[in-house]
């Protein structure tokens, strides 16, 4: 087990900008506080990436180059849309120790976000969303501002998500239409946890407890009435959860490391 400290790299979704990372990096504890008072930081920096939410291969791409440029290990960590850009990029990259799917989709090969959408019943986003051409070709798609506190972040105090559905960034219609390219995703291969709240209206919680289990996931907890910004709205399970796959991918520590913060009751996966 190697014993150099990883480097966390987090990979924001659709209709997300890397900002929604904050209070989960406020949670590990980045700004030169350790995690826990008493205990090293077990990470050697943290790095949140502009996904550019263009295509799939695309997007992978331009995150394949941030991590060439980490030295040691990665954990590397996708919200939603984001998922599909880990498990791209990740494919084949001896660095990256650990994924950790935050609310997101962890494609097979040739699947894309809007046919896992729809796997099983429950997601509501299609009718969210309102959509403009670009000049470059297809069309980009954004929440509306009307429904967005409702869709994709009700467990956000209003005033919060109102910011969020201001700072949203679009996303093009290819990208969610584009299958996985890689002919062996990234989680096949490395570690994996997983961490969504069972109100999800983007991605619905039947979905991510299947990829979950169909990716043998090394831990996965299901919050209870969390919505699809869990990022935001319980970011103590989220960097535990990030935390849980940092230890792995380490030497164990002398004393096991609390949790940063108290932890909202999850209910089991099934």
């Amino acid at each position: 087990m190697p014993t150099d400290k990883p480097t966390i790299v987090l990979v924001h979704g659709a209709f997300a900008e890397s900002s929604s990372w904050d209070p989960v990096i406020e949670c590990l504890g980045h700004h030169g506080t350790p995690v826990v008072a008493g205990h090293e930081r077990p990470f050697r920096d943290i790095v949140a990436i502009a996904n550019p939410l263009r295509s799939v291969a695309g997007d992978a791409a331009y995150a394949r180059d941030v991590l060439a440029a980490i030295d040691g290990p990665i954990v590397l960590v996708g919200h939603s849309y984001g998922g599909i850009v880990i498990t791209e990029a990740a494919a084949g990259n001896p660095a990256v120790a650990a994924l950790v799917y935050v609310a997101a989709f962890a494609p097979d090969t040739g699947e894309s976000a809007f046919q896992l959408s729809t796997m099983f019943p429950g997601s509501t986003l299609g009718d969210a969303l309102t959509a403009y051409p670009v000049a470059t070709g297809g069309a980009e798609l954004a929440i509306r501002k009307d429904v967005f506190h409702e869709q994709f972040a009700a467990d956000v105090p209003a005033r919060q998500a109102a910011l969020m559905a201001a700072t949203q960034r679009p996303v093009t219609q290819a990208a969610l239409a584009e299958g996985l390219p890689t002919e062996r995703p990234a989680w096949r291969d490395v570690p994996s946890w997983f961490v969504y709240g069972d109100m999800d209206l983007n991605i619905p919680a039947e979905l991510l407890r299947f990829l979950a289990e169909r990716a043998g996931a090394e831990g996965t907890t299901e919050i209870a009435g969390a919505s699809h910004a869990v990022s935001v709205s319980e970011p103590e399970a989220v960097a535990a959860t990030i935390l849980a796959a940092v230890r792995a991918t380490t030497a164990p520590m002398a004393e096991p490391m609390p949790m940063p913060g108290p932890v909202p009751e999850a209910v089991p996966a099934t």
